[in-house]
């Protein structure tokens, strides 16, 4: 289906903002990375992301409310990739907010794979397939997502088979045993709390065209 009907793309100025602002954030978290490796791992989502969708913007724009998420998606990334998970200073500030035994930026970030990726899968889902909303649109959003959350765990076995404990940063269990279980159950909770909060909102931006199937 063509970007035709979207009511509410980003502007030209605000593109230029948030490609901007996460090359920036990219650039300077390269710089202060206290681990290569790990930081790779953990950015490399946002550089491809950020690729494709220069790539693909002049056929298929993202509406203005995905983007932002997506932009705010990319720092959260980039942030762990800079600090490691367990070292992040805005995760020791919410422990310490929180009273948490660890920092739970980790915890944030996989919320986040939930929240962030519910969007995309939407607006991919209404543009691209004859899907309507409904029941099943929220279904195979939710499994799009806790699809990729299982993906991005078995990625994080594949490195701990392949670099070992110099993996260690990137997985971020941080001793706790049920990390793999928190992480999925994480996405799921960001993901439906994605859909409850912003699908309106999305519709509203999609236009009644996109969402009539036109």
């Amino acid at each position: 289906m063509s970007a035709v009907g979207i009511r509410v793309p980003p502007g030209r100025a605000e593109r230029w903002l948030l490609a901007g602002g996460v090359v920036v954030a990219l650039a300077v978290s390269f710089w202060i990375a206290r681990d290569r490796l790990t930081w790779f791992l953990e950015t490399v989502w946002a550089m491809v992301g950020l690729a494709i969708i220069a790539w693909r913007w002049s056929r298929f724009p993202l509406t203005r409310l995905l983007c932002w998420l997506l932009a705010l998606h990319a720092l959260v990334l980039i942030h762990g990739g800079a600090y490691t998970y367990a070292q992040t200073p805005l995760g020791f500030w919410l422990q310490d907010l929180l009273g948490t035994a660890r920092n739970p930026w980790d915890r944030v970030g996989h919320w986040m794979q939930g929240f962030v990726p519910a969007i995309l899968a939407r607006e991919l889902l209404l543009r691209c397939t004859p899907l309507r909303r409904g029941g099943w649109l929220v279904y195979l959003v939710l499994a799009a997502c806790l699809s990729f959350s299982a993906f991005f765990e078995l990625i994080e076995w594949w490195s701990a088979l392949i670099y070992g404990a110099d993996a260690d940063a990137f997985l971020a269990t941080q001793g706790d045993v049920w990390d793999t279980q928190w992480d999925m159950f994480l996405c799921l909770c960001g993901a439906a709390t994605s859909l409850l909060l912003l699908s309106r909102w999305h519709d509203r931006q999609l236009g009644a065209g996109m969402l009539a199937g036109k």
